[in-house]
């Protein structure tokens, strides 16, 4: 019997062992993988929102967060050094004012940000700058805020709009969607009108936060708010410059409202062809066919250091005349000059030369076919030997027929 329990005993022993000695490796790579791919140390300090749009005499309440991003711990010590003139600035952890905090690795502590403006502060953009530094000073961090202070309008207190990016920028071709906070202030609640206006033709609507419908008013209950989509969409031919656009929400005779900005930077596209349309020429090894190429600005943009460039057999030479466009306006058309010369040892066939326009931020490739054939002096080399030999047997001839 005790034979049989240490023969239990040795099993077991043998079991648990093999089990470890399988997932031992296992539990190793998976230690791998979990391995902190955080930088040894780093800060980051920004406020909760990055743009605010608020009345006059409003104040600004938000967060200001000191992210540790390495695996130290660190004291960060924090300061608002850019206040506009007529605002009072703040930071508060619990009911005290700060000028540091601990922040352990791979954690985040939020600073309540308090700005107060005066009397004195009218309409217009303001801008605060947040610095932070570790206590030895080898890492820092800066932020900026921008808030935009407009004229109270009626009914502003129980209808409230703020947005965190109010000026957006893109190609004319591009759709611009901006989100806007709505907070019903009141206590009941409400049904809000939503309208905006803009440039002429330009498309505007509003959607709900991350669905695709369109709607022109919403409810919300009292004291609580809620995102808004505005989608934008600017016409084909819109200039590049800025656009303003006023959001207007309502209800009754309350109403609100908060302008936004599109910037548009226009489009950029180029186009290029031969005149003639015709992208064939006939070439001889060793010799440079010559064609004219025009490059037309299609797009509302100036496009600026258009080049050129080309793929091409080898041995083969490709220029161009200018080399190099340092600005195309809009609608405007250039011509340049190109040779391609192809190699001396070219066979007679047909070969394929692309010709790359590269401008700012468009491209054109245009493809041609390049026939050799073979040089008119070895036309006129065979028609001699073709005479030579008629010449020879007409000599021949003659010379037998006298005997």
């Amino acid at each position: 019997m005790v034979r049989v329990n240490q023969g239990r005993t040795s099993l077991s022993i043998f079991l648990v062992s093999l089990i470890c000695f399988l997932t031992l490796p296992s539990l190793l790579v998976a230690q791998e993988e979990k391995k902190d791919l955080r930088p040894e140390r780093g800060i980051a300090v920004y406020p909760e929102f990055s743009g605010v749009i608020v009345s006059k005499g409003e104040a600004v309440r938000m967060d200001l967060v000191l992210d540790n991003k390495g695996r130290t711990d660190e004291t960060i010590d924090v300061k608002i050094s850019t206040i506009p003139k007529g605002w009072k600035a703040g930071l508060k952890g619990a009911s005290y004012l700060i000028t540091g905090m601990y922040v352990p690795n791979g954690k985040t502590k939020n600073l309540a940000l308090n700005l107060e403006p005066d009397k004195t502060v009218g309409v217009g953009t303001y801008v605060f700058q947040f610095d932070a530094q570790t206590d030895d000073g080898k890492f820092s961090s800066t932020h900026k805020l921008t808030v935009n202070v407009q004229e109270r309008m009626t009914g502003a207190d129980d209808i409230q709009i703020t947005t965190s990016y109010p000026v957006l920028r893109g190609q004319t071709d591009a759709r611009f969607e901006f989100s806007i906070e709505v907070a019903n202030k009141s206590e009941s609640d409400r049904t809000l009108n939503l309208a905006a206006m803009g440039p002429e033709k330009w498309e505007i609507n509003f959607k709900p936060a991350y669905e695709a419908k369109q709607i022109s008013s919403l409810r919300i209950k009292g004291a609580q708010s809620q995102t808004v989509a505005v989608e934008v969409t600017p016409t084909k031919d819109a200039l590049s410059g800025e656009y303003p656009i006023l959001v207007r929400i309502s209800s009754g005779d309350k109403k609100a409202e908060v302008k936004l900005m599109v910037m548009l930077t226009g489009i950029y596209k180029l186009d290029a062809g031969t005149p003639s349309g015709i992208l064939s020429l006939e070439a001889i090894p060793g010799k440079p066919a010559n064609l004219s190429l025009f490059v037309k600005n299609m797009g509302s943009a100036v496009n600026r250091n258009i080049n050129f460039s080309s793929f091409k057999p080898e041995n083969w030479e490709v220029t161009f005349k200018p080399e190099k466009i340092d600005a195309l306006e809009p609608n405007a058309l250039k011509q340049v000059e190109v040779t391609i010369k192809p190699a001396q040892q070219a066979l007679v066939g047909d070969y394929s030369v692309g010709v790359m326009v590269n401008g700012e931020k468009s491209d054109k490739t245009i493809e041609f076919r390049v026939t050799v054939k073979a040089s008119t002096a070895w036309g006129w080399i065979g028609i001699g030997i073709i005479i030579f030999v008629i010449a020879g047997l007409s000599a021949l001839f003659i010379w037998l027929g006298r005997r």
